[in-house]
């Protein structure tokens, strides 16, 4: 299984961006699958994630925010960013597990698999 995420890099305060995660070896579609970032000096955090059913949940931070979307047929996850702020800067990596996160799709040990991850920095 390989995940690759793309798109991250440098915006001001208030701008947004899309992050891309292409799942290689594993199917988006029927497993929970998402976002998760850490920042220097903090512990891994989830950000966003997609349930088998289609049920989207989202970190209370991000909420109204950030949109997880995916593309079934391109097997390949998105994080769409916008009115990003400077405590969003971090690595933010993509998440697999297979079945259902349920209550703990927040724990990073429930993800079977994770990639290398993209820096993502917003400046004030």
């Amino acid at each position: 299984v390989e995940l690759v995420e793309s798109g991250g890099g440098s915006v001001q305060a208030g701008g947004s961006l899309s992050l891309s995660c292409i799942a290689s070896g594993y199917t988006v579609s029927g497993n929970c699958a998402g976002w998760f970032r850490q920042a220097p000096g903090k512990e891994r955090e989830a950000v966003a994630t997609f349930e088998p059913d289609g049920t989207r949940k989202y970190a209370e931070s991000v909420k109204g925010r950030f949109t997880i979307s995916k593309d079934n047929a391109q097997n390949t996850l998105y994080l769409h960013m916008e009115s990003l702020k400077p405590e969003d800067s971090a690595i933010y990596y993509c998440a697999a597990a297979y079945g259902w996160c349920g209550g703990r799709w927040t724990r990073p040990s429930e993800y079977k698999y994770m990639g290398q991850g993209t820096q993502v920095t917003v400046s004030s």
